[in-house]
């Protein structure tokens, strides 16, 4: 699969930094330096991301086509 080319704001990168570090503590209780949080949080947009923005596509899609068949009934009825 080809590699995300996603660019996070450094406010947002920052803020998930932070909540990756305070998920290791909460749940694994374990310290996750910003170095770490910051490798993880690209391989999950790298490696697991394509797979979400794949879903997101298709439920688009799904969600689109519903409203295209709904316009087409919309149709006049030519006498």
């Amino acid at each position: 699969m080809q590699k995300m080319e996603i660019d996070l704001k450094k406010e947002v990168r920052e803020v998930l930094t932070e909540d990756l570090k305070r998920h290791f503590w909460n749940e694994r209780d374990e310290e996750l330096s910003n170095l770490g949080a910051e490798l993880l949080l690209d391989f999950i947009i790298n490696n697991i991301g394509p797979y979400i923005y794949n879903q997101g596509i298709e439920d688009s899609y799904a969600y689109m086509s519903e409203r295209i068949e709904d316009l087409l009934s919309l149709e006049k009825r030519l006498r």
